[in-house]
């Protein structure tokens, strides 16, 4: 019989995971799985099992809870010789993941397509021996941003990001930057660094609308040192989704990216406080199988 590892956060949706837990185990055992649930305690239990999972080569891992849940299952996931097939139930405030694969963000629909047959492959990020999902941003902005507390998420979405990060522009902060990509170098002042693996960052659909989940591409945005009057505008085309056309913004796609800087810069890695500059990124594609609609 196939094996299935149900890895979920009993802290996540308003401490709805449990609730969800006899409703995945019906839906993989109707698809002739033999269920494993574990419940996470502490951080990097998700990152453990879903190791144990590649290691004795379950069929498929599901993860239950928010984003930061679903990073630590693809963090043991991640450069496995046998990696199985990933299920996601998004209980989180913002699911990114979930949303640019277009799974469904409600508990019981994106439970119904677990197990099926359709498969689809997806790229994810690296970040020195870290893994993400969604994106990595450097400079003041993106420190603040990584400071949002949960609560403030479940009030405000994904609003709170911005509200955090427009903060900062009243006393911004430039950094020096020098970025190697695939094809490019650049040196110069910038505000904010970003590259996108998908189109949804912080609930936000429009700072990378051409990202796809399997272009092996990181979308990166370079905000440069520019007068308050102008990063209104700058602001502006981020919400429109044209960032990449505004004259203070250099846009570039690569697979590799390395940064680095004589700021002391810690990287905001799928919203968490992550690695000190400088840091490579690169893309592994299609690395992960997931089910979706």
């Amino acid at each position: 019989m196939k094996k299935a590892m149900v890895i979920a956060n009993p802290s996540s949706g308003k401490e709805e995971a449990e609730i969800y837990l006899k409703k995945i185990r019906r839906q993989l055992e109707s698809k002739e799985y033999r269920v494993d649930i574990r419940l996470t305690s502490k951080e990097g239990d998700a990152v453990t099992w879903a190791s144990e999972a590649c290691a004795n080569k379950y069929e498929a891992v599901v993860s239950i809870g928010g984003d930061g849940t679903l990073s630590e299952t693809i963090n043991g996931l991640a450069e496995k010789e046998y990696r199985p097939a990933l299920g996601i139930v998004p209980l989180g405030t913002i699911n990114d993941f979930a949303r640019a694969l277009g799974i469904p963000l409600d508990p019981e629909e994106a439970i119904a397509i677990i197990g099926g047959s359709k498969l689809q492959k997806t790229d994810i990020g690296k970040i020195n021996n870290r893994y993400f999902l969604n994106i990595v941003a450097l400079g003041e902005i993106a420190e603040s941003t990584a400071d949002v507390s949960a609560g403030q998420k479940t009030v405000l979405g994904s609003f709170a990001y911005f509200l955090e990060g427009a903060k900062t522009l009243v006393h911004k902060t430039s950094f020096d930057a020098a970025v190697i990509a695939d094809e490019q170098q650049w040196e110069g002042e910038a505000l904010l660094f970003l590259a996108a693996l998908t189109n949804s960052v912080g609930g936000f659909e429009n700072i990378a609308p051409e990202a796809k989940t399997d272009d092996g591409k990181l979308h990166c945005f370079i905000i440069k040192d520019t007068a308050l009057p102008k990063l209104v505008r700058v602001i502006a085309n981020l919400l429109k989704g044209n960032l990449k056309k505004d004259p203070d913004v250099l846009y570039f796609r690569s697979s590799q990216v390395t940064i680095s800087s004589s700021v002391r810069l810690k990287a905001n890695v799928d919203g968490d406080t992550g690695e000190k500059v400088p840091v490579t990124l690169q893309v592994l594609k299609e690395h992960i199988n997931v089910f979706t609609p």
